[in-house]
């Protein structure tokens, strides 16, 4: 039996061309639309490009391709239902007065000298103790983006160090699901991987913080008076009661007992919206349509609350588009780009081109600092292409393991690289599940908050960098050789 060819590297990156070349007209003509239907056409055309490539031209047979794409979806099924389970959840915190509530205190106890620096720092505490940080975003960065819009930070900024936090806590987490994934994936030990990450994430948060602290002390903060109108309008449209905070701390609790993330969603909507009916039954009316708040408008009303948009009049212009919610069917585009990402994945990876483009980059790497620069370009290209970060990191573990084998360097250096590159990239990638979730969520586009999102952007370098000083990066004796003579001396294992 014959074995099948692979494309060569050069062909395997003309989908990736036309991909590139049809995404960056849709976005100039479509702009902040552009994630609402015309990127998903050219992920499509895009799969179309590599799929004829492959059947035509290698002889690759539609049935492999398939069941290439059947496996992506495979992968990321979980994810769609999270997905609507997080637009459920940040609709009815804000419905139900949780975010409003932070989100008004939090103008009243934070200082603007201090903003993002805390909110960078808060969010990465909460990552840490709940192991995700789209929970994180869904939650206490909705209300840290409505906090630094009423003390006048540009939206970018504040998304930038929630990101930031959210993904250093996500990554140095044992609860963490792709901290584990990455982990097992190249066979390290999850404790090993974590204390080893904090060779490269402590730099780069810290980095980041300074960052954040340094834009908060130079920041100009909005006048006082538009800081009062904000919390008034909260104050007269809201029922603030610290009792709201019961849900947000059942929410925690259920997410260190490790519970299902599907699971811990569902009843933090399910929560917050009897904390809905509780404390703003008004609201809730409203929004089934009726000023009265019968039995039959509360009923309507709960429903829409959870699965499609709402809007309120607080007085305040600004205040207005923060409040307004999209439930599940806002995270419909976000699915639709998902499914559309995964089919180009899943054709990129059947064709064998994913394979030719990764054995191209490492086929003349041998030094410590060509292994490490590899993987990290390979992981985020992988995000690039397969638009997931849990396909991105199991392409590059998998096609890398061999490299570091072959060169006698530990898989802890393999884990490290993948979580630095495939894990806290993916969220840069606007067409990525990770960059739409959050845009979504947040309501702030992934191309605004991307030059912002220090720790994700630092993150790569230096895992390169620290390659390059060579520091407790270990290599085994008997596949030392004068190739890294330059780069340090042999070390061996602790």
């Amino acid at each position: 039996m014959s074995v099948m060819k692979n494309p060569s590297w050069i062909v395997s990156l003309i989908p990736i061309a036309v991909l590139v070349a049809l995404l960056v007209p849709v976005v100039i003509v479509f702009g902040p639309d552009s994630l609402s239907g015309a990127s998903e056409v050219a992920l499509l055309l895009a799969s179309a490009v590599a799929a004829a490539i492959s059947m035509l031209a290698y002889k690759r047979s539609w049935l492999d391709i398939e069941l290439a794409i059947v496996a992506n979806f495979r992968s990321v099924s979980t994810s769609l239902v999270i997905l609507l389970m997080v637009g459920a959840l940040s609709a009815t915190w804000m419905l139900s007065g949780v975010v409003p509530f932070m989100i008004y205190y939090g103008m009243k106890l934070l200082s603007p000298s201090i903003f993002l620096f805390a909110a960078c720092a808060i969010s990465a505490g909460i990552s840490l103790m709940t192991g995700s940080s789209w929970t994180t975003v869904a939650t206490i960065g909705i209300a840290f983006v409505g906090i630094g819009a009423g003390l006048g930070f540009s939206p970018g900024w504040t998304a930038g160090a929630v990101i930031s936090g959210a993904y250093f806590g996500d990554k140095i987490s044992p609860l963490s699901d792709t901290t584990v994934l990455a982990s097992s994936a190249s066979g390290v030990g999850l404790f090993d991987h974590i204390r080893y990450m904090f060779i490269t994430t402590v730099p780069s948060v810290s980095i980041a913080l300074l960052v954040f602290l340094f834009a908060s002390i130079f920041h100009t903060p909005t006048d006082n008076e538009l800081q009062s109108d904000i919390t008034e309008a909260l104050s007269g449209c809201f029922m603030l009661s610290p009792w709201l905070l019961v849900v947000p701390v059942l929410t925690g609790v259920l997410i260190i007992r490790k519970n299902s993330p599907i699971i811990t969603l569902f009843l933090g909507a399910f929560m917050a919206l009897v904390a809905a009916l509780i404390f703003q039954p008004g609201i809730i009316a409203r929004a089934g349509g009726s000023e009265t708040a019968d039995l039959l408008s509360l009923f309507k009303g709960s429903l829409i609350s959870v699965y499609g948009p709402t809007s309120m009049e607080t007085g305040n212009e600004m205040l207005n588009g923060l409040v307004a919610t999209r439930g599940m069917t806002g995270m419909l585009n976000t699915i639709f780009l998902v499914i559309c990402s995964v089919t180009f994945g899943g054709v990129m990876t059947g064709s064998g081109m994913v394979h030719s483009i990764t054995e191209a980059i490492t086929r003349h790497v041998h030094t410590r600092t060509g292994v490490v620069a590899s993987t990290v370009a390979a992981g985020i290209s992988a995000n690039v292409v397969t638009a997931d970060q849990y396909l991105a990191i199991l392409i590059t573990s998998n096609l890398f393991g061999k490299l570091y084998k072959d060169n006698g360097y530990e898989n802890r250096l393999l884990s490290r690289s993948v979580e630095d590159s495939a894990t806290i990239t993916s969220v840069l990638v606007p067409w990525n599940s990770c960059g739409m979730t959050q845009a979504t969520v947040l309501n702030v586009s992934t191309l605004t908050y991307l030059p912002y999102c220090i720790f994700n952007l630092v993150s790569p370098l230096m895992s390169i960098i620290v390659a390059m000083l060579g520091y407790k990066i270990y290599r085994n004796e008997a596949k030392g050789d004068s190739r890294d003579a330059g780069e340090g001396a042999e070390q061996s294992l602790i």
